[in-house]
């Protein structure tokens, strides 16, 4: 149990690094995973509140466009550095899309390289396009599905956003590694990108992060096998409880105590992503209910894991109206941790959401 909890604590401190400039916490984090809800803000948001000084909801949005970071997918959708980005491009047939659609695409491409960039409603205003079914069983412009691809593919690239919708620009990624040497010293640093983000990682989890790689090179998905063998070779690794736990092999497993500090996470938070590891280190399954039938919820729309030092000891459904925060809190033993230092700790960080929340919705740039 001691290497568990060493195993915990360095989860945490790993990953709730001191906060420090939006720069420099995009580069250790590599990427950050997007969601769209805003409850009380969006997921990249949250994620970014508790590793950058002063962060305002809405601050990634706004800097976009003078970071060196990119809209991509790595194992999910978010925001990846473009150092990273590049070890991801060109995918597998970028140049071309399927066959009925590639004329479209093409006129597209010189539309939006003459524009410089455009907007989904101009370009569904040039090519007057159908709908089509998307991933949630809606309708979905054709135009913007394709769009979407062609971004995928590299195409394309986000310039900005307005109002939350995505304005695209032409883009050109330098050609790929040559030679099957190069090819996996790309896999392999994409590797360490996401086991420096979610580490310490049971072996289940290694295997399954490794996985979803596919998505962010569908060119290499086969290679992506032999990739997780040389991780496991590679990384410090130890049996603790059962389960094989890997991590970097320059980490030493912290055995610090944790401060007195209350935070609220993100449901796509690093710490909080891997389910599986979650309930190996904290002992009870936390589920995002956003999609979950109101009658079958059991922590609420949008719950908020409650970090207490490098326990995760409940949730909290969080919201904001005219400025005014609103909490409902609930903890797994049913009660929250008896002393003053906790609910100090817990009205500091309720404080910290209310400025950021507030700050954010007043500012203008």
């Amino acid at each position: 149990m001691k290497r568990l909890a060493q195993l915990r604590a360095h989860a945490v401190e790993r990953s709730l690094f001191p906060p420090t400039t939006l720069v420099r916490a995009l580069d250790a984090l590599g990427f950050v995973q997007a969601d769209p809800i805003r409850a009380p803000a969006r997921a990249q948001d949250l994620t970014l509140r508790l590793r950058v000084m002063d962060y305002r909801a809405g601050d990634l949005e706004r800097r976009y466009p003078t970071l060196a970071i990119e809209e991509d997918v790595l194992i999910n959708y978010g925001f990846v550095t473009r150092e990273v980005q590049a070890l991801m491009h060109p995918r597998a047939g970028a140049a071309l899309l399927p066959t009925a659609r590639n004329t479209r695409a093409q006129a597209l491409l010189a539309f939006i390289r003459e524009r410089g960039t455009a907007h989904p409603r101009e370009v569904d205003a040039r090519f007057s396009p159908g709908t089509v079914t998307n991933y949630w069983g809606g309708s979905s412009s054709a135009t913007t599905r394709l769009l979407e691809a062609m971004h995928y593919k590299g195409l394309l690239r986000i310039a900005r956003r307005e109002a939350g919708i995505r304005i695209y620009a032409v883009h050109q990624h330098d050609p790929g590694p040559t030679g099957a040497a190069a090819r996996r010293r790309c896999i392999d640093a994409l590797v360490d990108v996401v086991v420096r983000k979610y580490a310490p990682l049971p072996a289940a989890s290694l295997s399954f992060v490794v996985g979803r790689l596919r998505y962010a090179v569908p060119q290499w998905r086969n290679e992506l096998p032999a990739a997780l063998a040389r991780a496991k070779h590679r990384l410090a690794h130890e049996q603790v409880d059962g389960h094989v736990w890997y991590w970097p092999a320059d980490d030493t497993l912290s055995s610090r105590e944790q401060s007195d500090t209350v935070r609220l996470l993100a449901p796509f938070d690093p710490v909080v992503w891997d389910r599986r590891r979650f309930e190996l280190l904290w002992g009870w399954a936390y589920r995002f209910e956003a999609y979950t039938p109101v009658a079958k919820r059991k922590l609420g729309y949008y719950a908020l894991p409650l970090l207490w030092r490098d326990r995760v000891i409940g949730w909290g459904n969080v919201s904001i109206t005219d400025g005014a925060l609103h909490t409902d809190i609930g903890y797994v033993a049913g009660r929250p941790p008896r002393g003053r230092a906790f609910t100090q700790a817990l009205e500091e960080e309720l404080n910290r959401m209310r400025a950021f929340m507030t700050r954010g919705r007043s500012t203008v740039e």
